[in-house]
C-alpha cells in the first residue's frame, strides 16, 4: 500500500466490551427509558367530535348487547322451560318502584335516541352535506338537544 492510500482509510479506535446477555438486555431497557415518547392524546384539546364519535360507538354496541343478550334468553327459556313471555316481563316490570321504572326507562331511552338522532346524522353526511367544521358542531349540537327531548319524553311518557 502506498502512503496516499494509508492516509485516506480511517482506522476505528474504539473498542467492544463483551457483555452478558443480561447486561445487554439491562442497557437496552435504560436506553429505552430515556428516549423521547411521541405525543399522545393528552396533547389535544378534547373535541365535541370526539365525544359524539366515542358515544355512538358504545350505544350501538350496548343496544346490540342487549338485543343479543334478550334473544338468546328467550331461546334458552323455551329450551329450559322456565317463562319468559311478554306477559311475565310486564308483569315483573309493573311491580317495580316508579324510581326503578324511570331509571331503567332512561338507561333504555336516551341510548336508543342518542344511537338514532346520530345514525340520522351520519346519513346527512352521506349525501355530502353539514360536512364543514361549523355544520359538524351544528349537527352535533342538534343530536344533543333532540337527545335530551326525545330521551325525555321517552323515560316519562
Amino acid at each position: 500500500m502506498t502512503s496516499a492510500m494509508l492516509r485516506s482509510v480511517r482506522f476505528n479506535t474504539t473498542e467492544s466490551v463483551k457483555i452478558s446477555h443480561d447486561q445487554e438486555q439491562e442497557l437496552l431497557v435504560n436506553q429505552r427509558k430515556n428516549r423521547p415518547v411521541s405525543p399522545h392524546l393528552q396533547i389535544y384539546q378534547p373535541q365535541l367530535t370526539w365525544y359524539l364519535s366515542g358515544l355512538h360507538r358504545i350505544t350501538g354496541v350496548a343496544m346490540s348487547g342487549a338485543f343479543y343478550a334478550l334473544t338468546v334468553t328467550y331461546a334458552a327459556s323455551a329450551l329450559l322451560g322456565f317463562p319468559f313471555e311478554a306477559s311475565t316481563l310486564v308483569s315483573a316490570f309493573a311491580g317495580l318502584p316508579f324510581a326503578v321504572k324511570l331509571g331503567a326507562k332512561a338507561a333504555m331511552a336516551f341510548p336508543f335516541t342518542f344511537h338514532s338522532f346520530n345514525g340520522l346524522r351520519h346519513l346527512v353526511w352521506d349525501f355530502g352535506k353539514e360536512l364543514t367544521l361549523k355544520g359538524v358542531y351544528r349537527t352535533g349540537y342538534v343530536v344533543m338537544a333532540l337527545t335530551a327531548v326525545f330521551g325525555t319524553y321517552l323515560t316519562f311518557f
